[in-house]
């Protein structure tokens, strides 16, 4: 069916922005890596697929990437049945709480669990007091255990939302109606349950499998130099090696690999959109009113807990005490202390800093207003066209497409603006403009995957009995669209707010110096020396979780019902 002008005229704003902000830069840097080889374009590829160590990096890209998978799976999903089946008291701030880590920069995490874990963290502190040790018992920085950590902390959420959201949408009277005619508690779940459950499943898991697959910032700051990740390897070969076509090719390896995923998880996603008649999810909880699943309950929770909750909590607390070591180094005597805080806000501009810590909040908060802005009128009318006419081959191949920028090297991508964005009158290289293009390109998915589900599962018999009763299509669109889009943008534009306040790795290549968003003064202030410059570091990394946590419990009291935002 050929499609209608007016749902091609959706695309065109989307379609524009990616291809003047993604696909030119991002043509333009892979065309200056592969230009400058010396054999032909085949000449990098073949140097990745032939190189030893290159393959090593890759084979641990997949490895690394299908185990924290797995383990976020593995506490995930009873996390999800938890979330789904029972009604318990905190119920949504958890879920809020565990939504945070996903949308904080890498060094706020990296901080988090050095505060927890580090060899001046709370554990290593409590039990070298404890036992008397001149050293930290637990070496958690620079390991393979804390790059699988990491990504389970940043992914569980992922698995919250999209498998316990569509859990919770699915009529437990299916499943009773199998125990009714004798089947177990088991193959009722088997056989009812799970095949109905499977493509939320599946979808969780190739989402959380391509932010692994595509990790960076975990793997540099917590791995440490003995691991790589095929992203770490771009940044090794673009920043310093200078080697731009194997860089280049890597991208390039990189980008179709996540194409398919985005391909297979678009496809999966639009299976757990479609209209849906069942119960309301609050009808279907059940309370923790037995000594076995409030066990299973309180295991559960203790888990979440320990893991998104603790290395949170730990941050905070840091930035909050003062750390003295004693004279034999062992222990160290702690006090409280507003310090830090009352450092940030003298508003005094720090030796070798170009703008003062409250100067850098305002210029977060004005990018993040812009981001939502732009997100907005570009995801809008993408989300629109994607609900309407899912069937349509344009949607079909466009709706992957969207998350491409997900996939890409940050590098590959911050060089890419450097180098194509300098041509007037898309100069945009001075421009304070270039920060929030670079953090739309970066929340618009979110802002697609969030709006989508909610546009789709309106029940299209709504818009018959309008029309049946004399509306007209722009009023059906007005009266019975616009209330549940208006709320679903609502959350949208909490998720671009957030993703924009935590955005590091494009901001880092990109941003002016004199314009400091809060991720690089946090970045900053770590790379100096002394203890006031990293208490700083640790306030604003809890305000900036303060901010983001506060964004996460509007978006739960804001989404509707149970859709999903991925």
């Amino acid at each position: 069916m050929k499609p209608s002008p007016r749902y091609a005229l959706l695309w065109l704003l989307p379609l524009g922005f990616l291809a003047l902000f993604y696909f030119y830069p991002l043509g333009s840097i892979l065309a200056l890596s592969f230009g400058r080889g010396e054999d032909g374009l085949a000449a990098p590829f073949l140097e990745a697929l032939g190189s030893e160590s290159i393959r090593r990096v890759l084979g641990f890209t997949v490895w690394q990437a299908a185990l924290s998978t797995l383990l976020t799976l593995a506490l995930g999903l009873p996390a999800a049945y938890l979330f789904a089946r029972f009604e318990f008291r905190g119920r949504h701030l958890l879920r809020a709480l565990t939504g945070v880590p996903f949308v904080l920069p890498t060094l706020v995490v990296a901080a988090a669990f050095s505060a927890l874990l580090g060899p001046r963290g709370w554990v290593n502190l409590a039990l070298m007091s404890l036992l008397g040790l001149d050293a930290p018992p637990i070496e958690f920085l620079n390991s393979f255990a804390a790059i699988l950590t990491a990504h389970v902390f940043y992914n569980l959420t992922i698995v919250l939302r999209l498998v316990g959201d569509f859990w919770a949408r699915l009529d437990p009277r299916l499943e009773g109606a199998a125990r009714a005619l004798g089947a177990g508690r088991w193959a009722a779940f088997r056989h009812v349950t799970l095949p109905l459950l499977a493509p939320a499943m599946l979808a969780a898991a190739l989402l959380v499998f391509i932010f692994d697959f595509t990790s960076f910032g975990v793997v540099l700051v917590l791995g440490g130099p003995r691991f790589a990740t095929l992203e770490v390897e771009i940044y090794t070969q673009t920043i310093s090696l200078f080697n731009l076509p194997l860089a280049g090719a890597l991208s390039s390896i990189q980008l179709a690999a996540t194409l398919a995923l985005t391909v297979a998880y678009t496809r999966l996603n639009a299976r757990l959109s479609r209209p849906l008649a069942l119960r309301p999810p609050e009808n279907a909880r059940r309370p923790l009113n037995t000594p076995r699943r409030r066990l299973l309950a309180g295991l559960t929770l203790g888990a979440l807990a320990v893991l998104a909750l603790a290395p949170l909590g730990a941050l905070a607390a840091r930035s909050l005490v003062r750390l003295e070591p004693d004279r034999g180094q062992r222990t160290a005597q702690t006090g409280l202390t507003l310090e830090f805080y009352r450092a940030l806000a003298s508003g005094e501009r720090v030796s070798g800093f170009y703008d003062s810590p409250l100067g850098a909040i305002r210029t977060s908060l004005g990018y993040a207003a812009a981001t939502v802005a732009l997100s907005l009128a570009l995801g809008g009318p993408a989300a629109w066209a994607l609900a309407r006419r899912p069937e349509a081959r344009l949607s079909r191949i466009l709706d992957p497409l969207l998350m491409l920028p997900l996939g890409t090297s940050a590098v590959t991508l911050g060089l890419g603006f450097i180098v194509a964005l300098d041509i007037p009158p898309l100069d945009l290289r001075a421009s304070p403009l270039l920060i929030p293009l670079a953090h739309t390109l970066v929340a618009f998915p979110f802002i697609v995957r969030s709006l989508t589900p909610a546009l789709r599962s309106i029940q299209p018999k709504l818009r018959q009995a309008a029309a049946v009763l004399g509306a007209s299509p722009w009023q059906a669109v007005r009266h019975i669209d616009l209330p549940l889009a208006a709320r679903a943008g609502l959350v949208a534009a909490a998720f671009a707010f957030t993703i924009s306040l935590g955005e590091f790795g494009a901001t880092a290549l990109v941003a002016r110096p004199e314009f400091p968003t809060l991720p690089v003064m946090i970045y900053r202030f770590l790379s100096q020396p002394g203890g006031l410059n990293y208490g700083q570091a640790m306030a604003l990394a809890t305000l900036l979780m303060v901010v983001t946590t506060i964004g996460m419990l509007g978006i739960e009291r804001l989404r509707i019902g149970e859709a999903g935002e991925f």
